[in-house]
Order: C-alpha cells, then structure tokens, then sequence
C-alpha cells in the first residue's frame, strides 16, 4: 500500500476555517433540533402505534430534507464562494432537520425515547436523572462511587435539562434527537473536509441513515459512529503525511470518545493503531527501513486523546488501584447469537445491501490509488479484527462486544457506498451527461426510499415508547398506565419519612425504573452488567440474601449497621405470597442470556417494629428505616 498521489489525497483546510465550521455546524444542528423538538411536542399527536399521521409527515419532512441536500451539494460543486457558504449552512441545518423530524415525528405522542424506560434504556435514563440532580460526576446507581460508565452525553444532557427545566427522564428524548442531529451535522463538516461537496452530501445522508436505523436507541454512541468514518480518513492522512492539526483532531476525537463511549474508543483507537502498523510494514516493503515516524504520530494522537479523557476515567482507576473492584465484573459478559458471527450487510438483499456491496467494490478497485478508500477499507476491517478478536477471546470468559460494532460496520459501509455510488454516476456521466443525470435522480429516489422505512425498522422501539409509563404516571398510547404510575407515591412516602433530599437516600429495590425517574441511590444495580465494578455487585447480592434469611429485627439493624457499604435507608418491596418481594439478578455468563433472575422474600415481621416506617401503595410495600 502506498502514499496516494491522486487528486483523491485530502487536502488539509486550516485549522481556523475547519473550527468554524464545525462550531457553525454544531450550533445551526442544536438550534433546529430544539425548535424543532418544541415544534413537535406543542401538538396533540395520535400514538404512532394507531395512527399512520406522525410517519406521514416524516416522510414529507424527509424528502424535503433529502431535495434541499441535493440542491445545497449542486451550489457548493457550481456557485461563487459567497453562495457557497450560504449553501454549507442551509445544508447543516438540513441535516439536522432530517434527523429531527424522522425521531421526533413518531415519538411525537410520547414524552419517552426510542426503547421507553425498559432494559437498557432504564440504566441509561437513570445516568441522565443522576447527572441532572447535579453537576458532579458520580455513579449513576451507587452513592460515592466515581463513574465507571463514560458520563460527557449524561453530563451534558444533564445541563441541557436544567437549561430548559425538564427533569432528567423527560430530557431523555429531546437530548437524543438534539445530539444525534448535531452529531450529524458536525460529521457533513467534516465530510466537506476531506472531500467534494456532492461526496460528503452523499456520504453524510447515507451514514445518518445508517446511523437512525442501527444506532439510534443508543444515542451517545451514534453520536460517535457517525463521525467515524470521516475522523478515520483524517486519521490515515495525519499518519502517512504528519499534518499537525489532522493530528490534533483525531486526538481531539478519540478522546471525546472516551466521555462518551469506551467501546467506539476501543474500535476506533484500534483502527488508528492498525493504520500505524500497516504504513510501518508498506514503508519497509517499500523503501527497506523502519519508518519510526508512523508510529510516533500514533502515539501522539495516544496522548492527546489520554489527556483529553484522563478527568473522566481518572477517580475510577485511582479508586479501583486503591480498593479493587470486582472480581467476577460482567460487562463484557454478553455472548448473543448474533456475536458468534461476523455481519455481512453487503450480502443483505435490501437497498442499504445493495450500497454496502456499492461500498466494498469500490474499495477493492481503489485501494491502491484513493487515500479514502484505504482509510475506510483499514477501518472496516479493524471492525471485523475486533469481532473475531471478541469471539477469540471467549474460553478464557470474556469478549469485546463484537456484536454491538455491528452500527460503526453499517455506517462505515455506507459511507464507501456513498463514495462509490457518486464515482460511479461521474464515471457514466463522462461523455454522457444523461446518464449522470439518471444516476443522480435514482440515487434521491434510493435516498427516500431508504429513509422513509426508518420508521418502520424502529417500530419495536417506538412502541415500548408509548407503551411504557412515564415519569408523569401516562402511556404515549393512552391506555391504563402500569404499577410504574404508582412511582410517585412510593417517592412521597419516602422524602415524608426520611424528611431529605432524594439525593441524599439510599433506597433498595428491584424497581429500577423508580431510580430512572427519581434521583435516589440505589443499594443494588440492575445487573452485574451495568454495575460499577468498584460496588462489589455479588457481595452486595449476598449481603441482601443474608439480612432476608434474618429472624428478628434487632439482627437486621446490627446487620444494616455492619455492612461496608452505606446500608439502605428506604427499601421498595413488592407483596407476594411469602412475604416482602426482591427480583435479583445475577451473571450466568456465557449463557445466552447471560443474566438469571431470582426473587429474595424478606419476612414481615423484620420490619414490624418502630424503628421502621411501613407504607403500602399501589403494589408497592415502602419501608423506611427512621
């Protein structure tokens, strides 16, 4: 593999032009994606689940967006610069626009996000709740635990809800749609770095597609993977040609993955480091020597993105070196079906099928030559390394995650599709300017065609959106709410007996939707999966399993007193037959699912006595301990 001497190699704007735009770009996105999030919410809509309105007016919204697009790249390829610069702004805010109307349309009857308050988006909802009642980074579960989870999305969805009053589970949504359109807009500018207007329109449309169909219900790290593929070029740039501020924005990059996503820092470190591998082995086949400077260049970027991300993950590692954690930690315990096999979207009979097969020929016909198809070809198959690497992993029990890099392969396809589909529509128009024109109407006709069942692939999601209970005690669909409605009781019987703050109560309970909505700590986390490895996750399951096994409640007391950890101060219970109810959970891993449930009975009786306060509501039984 060579240096490219093309017109394909990227030229490098400078720094101050490139700072502009992404600063215009990012403002344009959050102001459309707030008006137009405020704009939706303000009407009365039908649940999507019985009422075909909300798509519809997605789609109009989308092939809208999608002409406007076209148009803004035909002024940035022909106009005079003043016009130009028009056309980059109206196109950030097309994009945007595109991304809030095709989430924030079908969720318009709902206050809730893309997977409701259910599984993980419960933990996720609760990280944003813990993150809203303060500024402070801390564990979104565990009181006086630094995070171990990448707290910068939850942050600054967290001020974000403060700015506009909202409470941190009702913030969830606007926050997703306002971050995921701004991340789409920043990822055009820098598409419109590294390429030709109608290259990095293409791209940018086909990876924000990408991006709501396979990402979406994971926000903070969509907003990584959209910027992937662009930041990955710049990244093979910076490293075979040393340019200085290419370096410091990869750097930059890599370390706002840190805050916002480790496993997308992972996949994308990984990338950067086999791109340094791979010029180190071209330039020795070629030129017989060591060229140290590849590899210093990596390291570079490596401490730029170390010192950017050491505040997040700093107080976690000095705890951990200073207690240890865990030992049988699980958040890489998760082995599904589809991580036993490596994705081959390009075989998919589908549109998107058909962009990534798009994608894969035209890097193999221009690896030699194109600086951009050897940057995205090496990041696709760092994809695939890290998948089988994942998956290698297995007998000694653990993995990567393979499977949830599948979104980064999907947008990373895309993106080479995009590429290739316009080489391809220039290459028939030479001499034949018909031709282009066909290809560049077939290609918006393939555009809306894709876009519009966006909605449709999320149905799933967007059903537990209306069908899960709010905050408020309401369902989207307008239907009886669940026993979630009851949740602001079970707050009220809590504050009136402890007389603090949710903020400064630690509550048990295996309702973990009552912690996504109400800022109180928790004793005990969902599951071992998502909880801190420096909480001892199975030793507190042990402790619980201890105090229900209890006879009397002068030994509960001494016990609570005795733990190592803060003891809980309200417990949630549910009644059953035996008693007072707990669902635990614990790592069965490499099951598939990972996860068994079990249910602890604590005794009535241990709770009989005036140093306890017992309430009852709904099916909730609330204990306080006074």
């Amino acid at each position: 593999m060579t240096e490219p001497r093309t017109v394909d190699a990227l030229n490098a704007p400078s720094a101050r032009r490139l700072a502009v735009d992404l600063a215009a770009a990012a403002i344009i996105a959050a102001a459309v994606g707030v008006i137009g999030w405020f704009a939706v919410q303000s009407v009365e809509w039908p649940a999507y689940s019985s009422s075909n309105v909300t798509r519809a007016l997605a789609t109009v919204g989308q092939v809208g967006a999608i002409a406007v697009l076209a148009a803004c790249a035909l002024v940035l390829t022909h106009a005079r610069r003043s016009a130009a610069r028009a056309a980059r702004l109206v196109s950030f805010a097309t994009v945007a626009g595109f991304v809030t109307v095709t989430l924030a349309l079908p969720l318009g009857g709902t206050k809730l996000y893309l997977g409701g308050i259910s599984v993980d988006q419960q933990f996720r909802t609760e990280y944003l709740t813990r993150l809203t009642s303060s500024p402070r980074l801390a564990d979104m579960t565990y009181v006086d635990l630094p995070p171990f989870y990448s707290p910068g999305w939850f942050w600054l969805g967290g001020r974000f809800a403060k700015v506009f009053g909202l409470e941190g589970w009702a913030a969830f949504q606007p926050w997703s749609i306002i971050s995921l359109a701004v991340a789409a807009s920043v990822a055009l500018a820098l598409w419109l770095t590294v390429w030709s207007p109608a290259r990095a329109v293409a791209a940018t449309l086909a990876t924000t597609v990408a991006m709501l169909l396979y990402g979406s219900a994971e926000p903070y790290g969509a907003a990584v993977a959209i910027l992937m593929p662009p930041v990955l070029i710049i990244a093979w740039y910076a490293i075979l040609r040393g340019h200085r501020g290419a370096l410091v924005l990869v750097g930059l990059y890599l370390g706002f993955a840190v805050w916002f996503y480790t496993l997308y820092l992972g996949v994308a470190a990984f990338t950067v480091v086999l791109m340094g591998v791979v010029a180190l082995i071209a330039a020795w086949i070629r030129e017989r020597r060591v060229e140290w400077r590849y590899p210093v260049r990596v390291a570079v970027i490596g401490v730029i993105a170390f010192l950017i991300g050491l505040p997040a993950y700093g107080p976690f590692l000095l705890r951990a070196a200073r207690d240890g954690t865990d030992a049988e930690g699980s958040a890489m315990h998760y082995l599904p079906e589809q991580g036993s096999v490596l994705p081959l979207p390009m075989l998919h009979f589908s549109l998107l099928g058909a962009l990534a097969l798009i994608g894969t020929v035209w890097i193999l016909v221009r690896l030699r030559s194109c600086l951009h198809a050897q940057a995205l070809g090496l990041a696709i198959a760092g994809v695939y390394l890290w998948a089988l690497l994942s998956m290698t992993l297995t007998p000694i029990g653990t993995t990567l995650l393979g499977f949830r890099t599948e979104p980064v392969l999907h947008i990373l396809l895309a993106a080479a599709g995009a590429l290739g589909a316009v080489s391809l529509v220039g290459a028939l128009g030479d001499g034949y300017p018909r031709y282009r024109q066909a290809g560049i109407v077939l290609g918006a006709i393939a555009a809306v065609g894709v876009s519009q069942t966006i909605p449709a692939q999320l149905a799933g999601e967007i059903a537990v959106a209306y069908s899960d209970t709010d905050g408020a005690g309401d369902r989207g669909d307008r239907r009886p709410a669940g026993a979630e409605s009851s949740y602001r009781d079970v707050d009220a019987a809590i504050l009136a007996a402890t007389g603090r703050p949710r903020t400064d109560t630690v509550v048990l309970t295996a309702d973990y939707g009552f912690l996504a909505i109400y800022p109180y700590w928790g004793f005990q986390n969902l599951t071992s999966n998502y909880a801190n490895p420096l909480a001892k996750f199975s030793e507190r399951s042990a402790a619980i399993e201890a105090w229900a096994k209890l006879e009397s409640t002068d030994e509960l007391v001494q016990a609570l007193d005795a733990a190592p950890w803060r003891a809980p101060d309200a417990f949630v219970f549910r009644r059953s037959a035996d008693g007072l109810a707990l669902r635990l959970a614990e790592d069965v891993y490499p099951n598939d699912p990972n996860v068994r449930r079990y249910t602890v009975t604590f005794p009535e009786k241990l709770f009989e006595d005036p140093r306890f306060v017992v309430t009852e509501t709904g099916p909730f039984v609330v204990v306080v301990r006074k």
